[in-house]
């Protein structure tokens, strides 16, 4: 990522009594007198109140500030702050609501050779792969996340399972779907992946191993032959019957029901199960009788003759739904495994939605309908999180009878409740349903992680609920089943009653008795003040730079020092490589105090582009309504000057700055669908994935032009991973209209394959139809700098040169870097290096510039930027594995292992885990090496280097031993 900040005030003197006790609000009804000629801030006119979200009180929307000089006249003390000011004190870390092992690495090794012995005594790996998936939650990788469920969902042995992990994928990209709000049960689309195929979970088994065509787009199968029943002959077809020429029917037994009698085959019915069998041929008085009374059996003559004909054919023919029900009570009570088997399939084919479900379940749980349970239960999943709402839905999977009815018919588990809490505590942890699912989730809970897991979630929503000495409770077993984080879930509720020093006294237990991390300092840090406060915060940062709490505590503290300009520059640095929403929240409400209101508004801006439903203010306010507060404030411009502005900001690398002005022109036109493209297209540079493929799908929804939507819709598919698909909607959008997106997109799908001289240039001149259509030049650079990337992968560099330099003179700057790439390649290695540091003038926060400088700089200036680049973004991890490099050449062995163990300690990544895996086989430690194959392995089990030293390792290992 490369951010631009524009907010750092260097020249603000201190705002006069901004840490009053008393604090006064900015007061719309004051700036009355809009024909003042005074450059006042009352001149302008009376701003009306905004529309209010739903869950916020009225006498909460007015937004306050400190008290201002009098000459500015922006604000009158008559209204008392309703969030105050931005307070140290009142910050707090967040508790992870995880699992986060001491040592990641060796928790990563452990799941792979876990993985591997349940492959080698063919045990089912569901359950593997779903402590993965819960691993990678601290890790924070969507991706490794979604490997892990989908590799769960591939080895589940049971169609409970397959429902519960094809519902958990499909949620999961709920996002990118064209319409977000498909019938649960509805037919696959066409790029819908096979394991989140909804017949495919329930009726296919494994085939999705076998079989890569989803079942909702295979033929209709053909009607079945109808057979007969014979008692040598249970459920086959007689060898000389054609299908279409049956015999005749012979009646031999009547069973009396009330009034009526309904004819059958003594021999077919006695086909049907072992005690129908015995019934009619036994020793029983019915063996010798033609008339059977069943008139207290509970069916009715009509399910006696769906009985009768079933045994007959072998079919359910188009029996209605009541009437199957019949049957399947019959079948069990009557032992009738095939005619059961045949019910619970008709039944569980005939749900398609919530309300189907809602009407079937109770009776497939009463008559253990294993496949319409899981049809139900699969209904209620693809509805989440909104059937959670619904009483009924609530009360059969939240409440302790719902999840025995569940377990008696083999549908209650841990993986289930696993994801209905996973899904509820996203929307609500105080929630009562987040509570009982995560009691259910206890109550499944069977290995160690389970019971971890479990534990510590109900910790952590305990203590957001306000309930300490139970949070303290339900840590302190998580901690007994050996969950050392949870100690920090000890601390805080001790520290909640009102035991500051016992936490104090835990946590400096924690940090003596095990390997330091940066959580147990952040976390120490809460308990203490003064030098040592900061002493472990600074500890805390060097261990582990992601953590966002350290930051937000020093730039506040540094505010209420009235050190503005060093305030800014700390909340920047976490802003400069994680686009928080609550740091930006912080850094807005600094600029309020600052007033600096056009930096506040621009950060407010990015805040609801990321999240539209954010709450600011401890809750207290919605960011629309602090921008319509606002208004009188900062400068109006309209659509022209916002194309102006957003030029300026792309031109200038400022994604943040970008973003805001995107969301200022959609709150005026919030149906343009170029802009929302745009808007995902910034969000995706800004690592942004969700928010952006929900950019994307609005893009699509609003589109009034089937061209313009069918390019949106190639989008889409091409970033879900279905490039042939994407270029087929890019096509058929150019037979439409040519236009540029509908050429760029067809010519990034198909230069996303390694491509021959002349298929690459013939995306080359795709790339120049693009150019040849209307279009702006922030997309026209963007087309250029791939022409000239293009170029230089076909080493063209004189083209490339050329392409590069009417991209820049357009102001698309990060051509800068294609053109340090060109000099390089021609050996004009110092000419690289000043083009890179052409682009770091205009994007002076750009780590990646760092880096790509250090590949033409000398090795003392190369250390010295990727030092920087390290500096402003610490999750960039090339920078270590240089300078690991580096001593590993100067025999500086442990140093090396120091600087990769570093970066490993916060982010356990795939590069780093194989670099130091060969660090310690080359240094003869064998059982390093293993241990971090294992753990490369378990993030990646197809990485061919890893296997290949994990293989030479392990051999040398054994050789040693024997």
């Amino acid at each position: 990522m490369t951010n631009n900040f524009l907010t750092t005030i260097r020249s603000l003197k201190l705002i006069e009594g901004c840490k009053a006790a008393q604090i006064y609000a900015f007061n719309s009804a004051g700036a009355s007198t809009s024909g003042s000629g005074d450059g006042g801030g009352g001149g302008g006119a009376k701003l009306p109140p905004p529309p209010p979200p739903r869950s916020i009180s009225l006498m909460s929307a007015s937004l306050c500030y400190p008290h201002a000089p009098s000459t500015s006249g922006a604000f009158v003390p008559d209204s008392t702050l309703p969030c105050g000011l931005p307070s140290a004190a009142a910050l707090e870390p967040a508790l992870d609501a995880c699992l986060r092992p001491v040592d990641h690495v060796s928790a990563l090794a452990a799941s792979f050779r876990r993985m591997s012995s349940a492959e080698a005594e063919d045990d089912d790996l569901c359950d593997v792969y779903l402590e993965q998936h819960a691993l990678f939650h601290a890790l924070g990788d969507a991706r490794l996340l979604r490997r892990a469920l989908r590799a769960g969902r591939v080895h589940a042995g049971d169609a409970h399972r397959r429902v519960v992990l094809a519902a958990w994928l499909r949620y999961e990209r709920r996002e990118d779907e064209f319409d977000p709000s498909p019938p649960p049960l509805a037919p696959c689309g066409p790029t819908t992946p096979l394991l989140e195929c909804p017949r495919a979970a329930v009726f296919a088994g494994e085939s999705c191993v076998v079989d890569p065509v989803c079942p909702c787009r295979h033929p209709p199968p053909p009607s079945p032959p109808r057979v007969r029943r014979s008692s040598s002959n249970a459920f086959g077809v007689d060898g000389e019957e054609d299908d279409e020429v049956e015999e005749e029917e012979t009646n031999d037994l009547w069973f009396v029901i009330g009034q009526e009698k309904v004819a059958c085959e003594r021999s077919c019915i006695a086909a049907l199960s072992k005690p129908l069998n015995t019934l009619l041929y036994g020793g029983f008085a019915e063996a010798h009788r033609d008339h059977i009374d069943f008139s207290r059996d509970g069916i009715t003559p009509r399910g006696m003759r769906a009985v009768a004909a079933y045994s007959r054919h072998g079919c359910l023919e188009d029996f209605p739904p009541d009437t199957i029900l019949e049957l399947l009570a019959f079948a069990n009570k009557f032992c009738c495994e095939g005619l059961k088997v045949s019910c619970d399939n008709k039944l569980a084919s005939m749900v398609s939605g919530v309300d189907e479900a809602l009407s079937l379940i109770d009776l497939g749980l009463e008559e253990a309908a294993h496949l319409l349970v899981a049809t139900c239960l699969q209904a209620f999943l693809r509805e989440l999180p909104k059937s959670l709402s619904n009483p009924e839905v609530a009360r059969l999977l939240c409440s302790p009878e719902g999840k025995e009815r569940l377990d008696a018919a083999g549908n209650a588990s841990f993986a289930l409740y696993y994801f209905l809490s996973y899904v509820a505590m996203e929307e609500d942890m105080r929630s009562n349903t987040t509570v009982m699912l995560l009691e259910r989730l206890w109550e499944c809970a069977e290995l160690p992680w389970h019971k971890q897991l479990a534990l510590h979630q109900l910790g952590c929503v305990m203590l957001e609920r306000g309930e300490f000495k139970d949070a303290q409770g339900w840590f302190e077993d998580a901690v007994a089943k050996g969950h050392v984080y949870s100690l920090a879930g000890v601390a805080r509720a001790k520290y909640k009653c009102g035991h500051k020093y016992m936490a104090y006294k835990l946590m400096n237990r924690v940090v003596g008795d095990y390997d330091p991390a940066g959580w147990m300092y952040q976390e120490r840090s809460v308990y203490c003040v003064g030098k040592e406060k900061m002493a472990d915060l600074r500890t805390a940062t060097e261990l582990d730079p992601t953590l966002t709490y350290p930051y937000k505590y020093r730039a506040a503290a540094l505010l209420e020092e009235d050190k503005f300009d060093a305030a800014f520059e700390e909340i920047d640095k976490v802003l400069s490589f994680k686009l928080a929403t609550d740091c930006l929240e912080l850094r807005a409400w600094f600029s309020l105090v600052a007033g600096d209101f056009e930096s506040a508004v621009q950060d407010v801006r990015a805040i609801l582009t990321l999240d539209p439903s954010y709450m600011m203010f401890h809750r207290k306010m919605h960011g629309e309504q602090l921008i319509e507060l606002l208004r009188g404030q900062v400068q109006q411009w309209d659509m022209a000057d916002c194309w102006m502005q957003l030029y300026d900001r792309w031109s200038g690398v400022d994604d943040i700055g970008s973003l805001a002005v995107v969301q200022q022109m959609l709150a005026r036109e919030p149906g343009n669908s170029s802009l929302r493209f745009r808007q995902s297209l910034l969000l995706l540079r800004l690592n942004c994935q969700k928010a952006a493929m929900r950019s994307l799908r609005l893009a699509r929804n609003s589109s009034l032009h089937e061209h313009e939507r069918l390019v949106y819709e190639g989008w889409i598919l091409y970033d879900t991973g279905h490039r042939e698909e994407a270029l087929e909607k890019a096509e058929q959008s150019i037979r439409l209209q040519r236009s540029f997106e509908a050429f760029f997109l067809k010519a990034y799908a198909l230069g996303d394959s390694s491509l021959d001289v002349e298929s690459a240039l013939s995306v080359v001149q795709l790339l120049e139809h693009a150019n040849s259509c209307a279009s702006d030049n922030l997309r026209k650079g963007q087309a250029y700098n791939n022409m000239g990337s293009i170029y230089v992968d076909c080493d063209m560099l004189d083209e490339a040169t050329e392409c590069y330099s009417i991209a820049l003179s357009i102001k698309h700057t990060r051509a800068h870097q294609g053109l340090a790439r060109v000099h390089y390649l021609k050996n004009r290695k110092k000419a690289a290096f000043d083009e890179m540091t052409s682009l770091l003038k205009i994007a002076k926060n750009s780590a990646s510039a760092y880096e790509k400088r250090s590949e033409y700089a000398e090795r003392d200036v190369a250390k010295s930027d990727l030092n920087m680049a390290t500096l402003l973004d610490p999750t960039r991890t090339y920078p270590y594995r240089y300078r690991a490099a580096v001593l590993m050449d100067e025999n500086k062995e442990d140093e090396a292992i120091v600087e990769l163990s570093h970066a490993l300690a916060f982010k356990p990544d795939l590069q780093l885990l194989h670099l130091r895996a060969a660090f310690f086989d080359s240094m003869g430690d064998s059982t390093g090496a293993i241990r971090d194959c294992e753990a490369a392995l378990c993030m990646d089990p197809t990485h061919g280097d890893s296997l290949e030293l994990y293989s030479k390792a392990s051999t040398k290992a054994e050789q040693s031993e024997s």
